[in-house]
């Protein structure tokens, strides 16, 4: 018998982790040029709050662990200012603001960046259309 998605219950995301080298130096990033809520660290982890999504730094339990992350995607309601701001806080970014795609009601906008440990994410917003 094959589970189908509904099967499994899954309802959201509830935490995603990301292997850092250097936590002191990964939490000062996310905390600082980010701005996400440091929700708690006890030894070798940090925890932040992401729109309701909690976000794990820290280092690879186990050589297998041990490689950058996926690419998140950050939601911000204005692309240009916020791309602005990871400018500004010194932030190494990988391409500046463009449009991936558009969408029947949206533009979808997209700026990527890299982490303090090489992980590249991206900022991202629905741009309405005006008619």
């Amino acid at each position: 018998m094959s589970a189908t998605p509904a099967s499994l219950g899954i309802q959201n995301i509830g935490q995603i982790s990301i292997i850092v080298k250097d936590l002191q130096r990964a939490t000062a990033f996310y905390r600082d040029v980010l701005g996400l809520p440091l929700l708690f660290a006890v030894p070798n982890l940090a925890f932040f709050d992401c729109g309701g999504v909690r976000l794990m730094l820290g280092p690879a339990e186990t050589p297998e662990f041990d490689h950058l992350s996926s690419i998140l995607y950050f939601r911000v309601p204005d692309l240009n200012t916020s791309y602005q701001r990871l400018v500004e806080l010194g932030a190494k970014i990988f391409a500046s603001p463009r449009l991936i795609a558009p969408m029947a009601t949206y533009d979808l906008w997209m700026a990527a960046f890299y982490d303090s440990e090489g992980n590249i994410h991206q900022l991202m917003s629905e741009v309405a259309r005006t008619k």
